[in-house]
């Protein structure tokens, strides 16, 4: 890889890992200071939207080459992340306040800090091999917990909200159906869609584990 390129990667992996870091910093501190987890969304919402969205730089780099992650894994993750936050969370703010955003914001927060601070480390060579284990085993529980808990079960109460408002109708307008249907459907396939994902995750661990239990035999 181009020393340019490295660079560029180090910066951005470093500070999505602070960017996230953050987050959970305002979600835990919220939850301490009031004794709630209700305001998980009022305290960092804004910075995860962000963070999100900066996120499709992953799939350009996948795009170009520049990673060997390829554009749809990336691409499916990034989407279903960002519909969720600004399709969904932002735009019906009767569920900010349900604990599943507090799940959400948990998992995904845990989940991105170790996620980026490993692709940092890699960028300079130089990964502990505690942060590669973290990598490819914190997912096997915190997935799970920010797919069904957080993201799916908010997504179907959101439904009868969405349905009531007529939520995107313009958008929707020149379409066969509404966005209601159409988050009737994603909620039935996100399990599926979501356990692609999952199992891929699986495939890269055994690869990467076993990849790093040779480096320390030798």
């Amino acid at each position: 890889m181009p020393p340019l390129s490295r660079l560029y990667l180090l910066a951005y992996n470093s500070l999505q890992a602070i960017g996230w870091a953050v987050s959970l910093y305002r979600v835990l501190s919220n939850f301490v200071s009031t004794n709630s987890i209700n305001g998980a969304y009022a305290s960092a919402g804004g910075l995860i939207g962000l963070l999100q969205i900066v996120a499709f730089l992953e799939v350009i780099h996948g795009a170009v080459g520049m990673v060997p992650s390829g554009v749809l894994l990336p691409l499916m993750q990034w989407g279903g992340k960002t519909h969720f936050l600004l399709a969904v969370v932002l735009k019906v703010g009767e569920v900010q306040q349900l604990p599943s955003v507090f799940i959400t914001f948990f998992a995904w927060s845990i989940t991105e800090v170790i996620r980026y601070s490993h692709h940092a480390f890699n960028c300079i060579g130089s990964c502990p091999s505690w942060i590669t284990y973290l990598r490819y085993t914190a997912f096997i529980v915190l997935y799970p917990i920010g797919m069904g808990p957080g993201e799916l079960w908010l997504m179907y109460q959101a439904l009868p909200i969405v349905k009531k408002k007529n939520l995107y109708a313009d958008v929707f307008a020149s379409l066969p159906f509404s966005y209601y249907a159409f988050l009737k459907v994603l909620i039935l396939l996100y399990p599926f869609l979501w356990l692609k994902l999952y199992l891929h995750l699986f495939k890269q661990r055994r690869s990467k584990l076993s990849k790093d239990h040779e480096k320390k035999r030798k």
